[in-house]
């Protein structure tokens, strides 16, 4: 069984009622519920946490390691500050898919700056919480892609990232 670390950011926990305009209606329990209902159809486990302290957020990033075969990720006002969390998703070697409910490009400049996303193997933005569903679906293929690829069935990828 294949599992995923799914990691939310700072200010995530209010989604439903911060920002409709901008993040939707959608609450993160509702999107963690719909990350799971996906995850088990897929014969997949996810494990998510949320937190608004980039120490923590570290610290999962880290105890996924020997667990996850995959992390989705929306390190949220982290992303464009956080060497930290980026050193920590380059130190675990674990395929990692970075997420943002908001298309990144469309908002203030500053919000297009990734520290992140060169230590991941993709990035998915714009689509609400249809960027996290997409995330642990890239997240997914690429972990069994290459377990197929390389003929590890029952083994971690630990292959390289970009950057």
């Amino acid at each position: 069984m294949l599992k995923v670390q799914v990691l939310h950011g700072p200010n995530l926990n209010l989604l439903g009622t911060r920002d409709p305009a901008v993040y939707g209606t959608t609450t993160l329990a509702e999107i963690d519920a719909e990350l799971a209902r996906r995850a088990k159809e897929r014969g997949a486990q996810v494990r998510s946490a949320q937190s608004n302290i980039e120490g923590e957020l570290v610290t999962l990033i880290q105890n996924a390691k020997g667990w996850a075969d995959a992390i989705v990720i929306n390190p949220g006002g982290y992303t464009h500050t956080s060497v930290a969390i980026r050193d920590a998703i380059d130190a675990v070697s674990i395929p990692t898919v970075e997420v943002h409910l908001s298309n990144l490009h469309a908002r203030e400049e500053f919000r297009a700056q990734s520290l992140t996303a060169a230590r991941c193997i993709g990035q998915i933005s714009g689509f609400g919480p249809q960027s996290y569903y997409l995330g642990l679906d890239a997240a997914l293929h690429h972990v069994e892609s290459t377990r197929r690829s390389h003929g590890q069935a029952g083994k971690k990828d630990r292959g390289k990232r970009r950057g």
